[in-house]
């Protein structure tokens, strides 16, 4: 990009909201752009942008344009890393059954990558609706799965979006019954395409049973036609099955709906309205993201998406009661809001990315965090627009802004008034999936490393960094090998840092299969006060997923109660270095059911010994096994590649689940081991001549196999352990 473009683009996004920013509550809203990766997320918000007038041209991911795509690494790579968020406006302009006039929205723009699903998740936890944006040729696709129960997690509701309509492969009937049979969605088009792949010309809305084509579009204004004979009678269908799904969820148009009375334009709408705010429904929009599409879209958005005041009062604990409380969606309500994201700013420093419930915060204010209990100093506060800030004064309910100052706030803390306190729900992250090793280059970048991977830490909850107290290596980890590059690419470009980067190394974790029991007795006497730590613990196998559990069953005094979490802490830090192999033992329940103390010996670090050498001589019988990750796995490919890829596929220990035919491509579903995808995906264009796509996400953990288990042992200089 010349310097005279990127002038001209920087100024395009230079963009004033403080002027509009006394739109009643009403008339904001707060959404998200989600899909699979390459569905058009990006492109969709672009042109939204566009046509609210907010760019002055249109972007191109391909070209590293794009608004929302600001970094180096996403426009070289044209895929989205981290959310951004921008805000735009846009006007109805007639009277409907949610007001006119000007409507603000807050776009946060999310990656489709499964690798950076952290910012999708934390994105949707602060959200009030949400655009799903399909590929019209595919419909369904494993991420729109995934970031589809995440928004069912949330109760975030949503519109959905058939895009690439004019893309040859477009099937319409075939996508909408994806989302209702595979996503068990009540979902139904509001419009229909007028044409379908190349042959596209505009589209019907079904609310109005009238048509917009692409020739009818002056001035950017949609020119209303009439329905053409032709397309009248399946137009007239898809209503009635439109009509007959929204009817129930308003009483007034369900009685005329029953009656056989015609409804009104306002009254349908009204009904979709309930539907959508309720969860209950979701209205299928589609097209090519051109013109009519995308300002239907804009009246849908404005339309059928709730405002914060449509949504029930955040719930949360009050940290001195230990009761629920509820904060609603008003200026006059206490001070509360969730920081959802970090990002450190080369400009403003540390950003930390809120979303605020209720009341209103200004700068230079006190608040409490309530999550580390400490009191922080709002330094400023910034409306944000990609990566552009804009300086305000004060932040209201409702809003997505970022706060400049506060030093122990992170992803998931809660921040109040401090006369009225609060914890808000938090932020759950998937636990990491692949490691590597990691060294600066030379001696000089040893310290920089350091500052680097602290800060990144800090932005990204699904990272992890640890160092292996036996070769000295620092080891970090992520949802995949996408992430871990992206991350190391950001420490040369931001910070300075040369790092060498080690082969991946698959997380794996260890578990038990059966009962054990375990004493540890831990008694050191010297010349002065001796030490003395004595416990007996019992251990369970737990349910695959649900992590450590540790039950104190001690009566009587057996172990006096200080010395619990010291017993307590000795059995997480062993079972979080392994036993088997060094990997963390998980899905564990440990039971401290007896003891002895001494009156003048015993200490919190003798009876934390103790523990850790009960809880691994319990383990040590209990059947300790090796668990692997498994992923799922999805490739689209041209049919004559298809016996080759499933073949390379059945050599790694996968098992294929099905195939499926759509949008001209072959799609090939499996679950695999991750520790035999390294380099899969250029194993996958070897095969497929370049042509095949693959998508892996982490899906479970299985047992490995008892001969491979064997290996990974013996590599990790363990005693194999005979089975039982």
């Amino acid at each position: 990009m010349s310097q005279v473009q990127a002038t001209k683009k920087k100024a395009a996004l230079v963009f004033t909201a403080t002027k509009d920013r006394n739109l009643p509550m009403e008339k904001i809203r707060n959404i998200g752009i989600i899909a699979h990766i390459d569905a058009g997320k990006t492109t969709t918000t672009e042109r939204i942008l566009f046509e609210t007038g907010r760019t002055y041209r249109l972007g191109s991911v391909d070209e590293g344009t794009t608004a929302t795509d600001w970094m180096e690494q996403e426009r070289e790579r044209g895929i989205t890393i981290v959310s951004a968020a921008i805000t735009t406006f846009w006007t109805l302009k007639k009277q409907t059954s949610v007001g006119e006039g000007q409507y603000r929205i807050n776009i946060i723009d999310t990656p489709g990558h499964i690798d950076f699903t952290a910012e999708v998740e934390r994105s949707l936890r602060v959200l009030d609706g949400a655009v799903m944006v399909f590929d019209g040729r595919t419909g369904v696709e494993s991420q729109s799965e995934t970031v589809w129960h995440q928004a069912d997690k949330y109760n975030v509701p949503r519109i959905c979006v058939l895009n690439k309509l004019n893309l040859i492969g477009a099937d319409f009937e075939g996508s909408i019954k994806s989302i209702q049979e595979r996503l068990g969605a009540n979902a139904a088009p509001v419009v229909y395409p007028i044409g379908i792949e190349h042959s596209l010309r505009g589209v019907v809305d079904l609310v109005k049973m009238k048509a917009y084509t692409y020739s009818s579009i002056e001035d950017n204004k949609l020119i209303e036609e009439e329905v053409s004979s032709d397309l009248l009678e399946i137009c007239q269908r898809y209503r009635s099955e439109l009509l007959e799904k929204v009817a129930e969820f308003d009483d007034d148009v369900l009685a005329k709906y029953l009656n056989g009375e015609e409804l009104k334009e306002e009254e349908i709408k009204r009904a979709i309205r309930k539907g959508v705010v309720s969860g209950k429904f979701f209205p299928i929009f589609g097209g090519d993201n051109r013109t009519a599409t995308v300002q239907l879209l804009l009246d849908g958005v404005v339309e059928y998406l709730p405002s914060p005041v449509d949504l029930p009062p955040v719930k949360g604990i009050n940290p001195k009661t230990g009761q629920e409380e509820s904060r609603e969606s008003k200026y006059e309500a206490p001070f509360s809001a969730l920081a959802f994201k970090v990002m450190t700013d080369p400009h403003v420093g540390r950003l930390v990315y809120l979303r605020v419930y209720s009341g209103i915060i200004k700068t230079g204010q006190q608040v409490l965090n309530t999550t580390k209990s400490v009191n922080e100093r709002i330094g400023k506060l910034v409306l944000l627009h990609a990566d552009q800030r804009e300086l305000i004064e004060e932040a209201y309910a409702g809003e997505i802004v970022a706060a400049v100052g506060l030093k122990d706030t992170t992803t998931g803390h809660t921040l109040c008034d401090p006369a009225n306190p609060i914890v808000l729900e938090s932020i759950k992250f998937p636990d990491p999936v692949i490691s590597l090793a990691i060294e600066p280059a030379t001696k000089s970048d040893q310290e920089k490393m350091g500052i680097a991977l602290s800060k990144l830490l800090d932005e990204d909850p699904t990272f992890r960094v640890k160092s292996n107290q036996e070769t000295g290596q620092t080891i970090v980890s992520g949802m995949g090998e996408l992430q871990l590059e992206i991350l190391v690419d950001r420490m040369k470009r931001e910070f300075g840092v040369e790092a060498k980067m080690g082969a991946p190394q698959v997380a794996y974790r260890e578990t038990i299969k059966r009962t054990g029991k375990g004493e540890g007795k831990y008694i050191r006497q010297t010349g002065g006060r001796g030490q003395y730590g004595h416990c007996f613990v019992r251990i369970e196998p737990l349910g695959r997923g649900e992590g450590i559990k540790f039950v104190s069953e001690i009566k009587g005094g057996a172990i006096p109660a200080e010395f619990i979490p010291a017993v307590e802490k000795g059995v997480k830090e062993k079972l979080e270095n392994g036993i088997l192999a060094g990997y963390p033992i998980t899905d564990i329940a440990v039971y401290l059911y007896d003891g002895t103390y001494h009156e003048v010996d015993s200490s919190e670090i003798a009876f934390k010994i103790a523990g850790s050498m009960a809880v691994e001589q319990a383990a040590r019988q209990a059947d300790l096994v090796l668990l692997e990750p498994i992923v799922k796995v999805e490739v689209a490919t041209p049919k004559e590649f298809m016996g080759d890829i499933i073949g390379d596929l059945s050599s790694k220990r996968a098992q294929i689940q099905g195939t499926e035919e759509k949008g001209g491509m072959t799609y090939i579903y499996a679950f695999a081991p991750l520790a035999e995808l390294s380099g899969y995906v250029t194993k996958i264009r070897s095969i497929s001549q370049g042509r095949a796509v693959p998508y892996i996400e982490p899906s479970h953990y299985e047992e490995v196999p008892k001969n491979i288990a064997d290996q990974i042992i013996e590599k990790a200089g363990k005693v194999v352990m005979p089975r039982s």
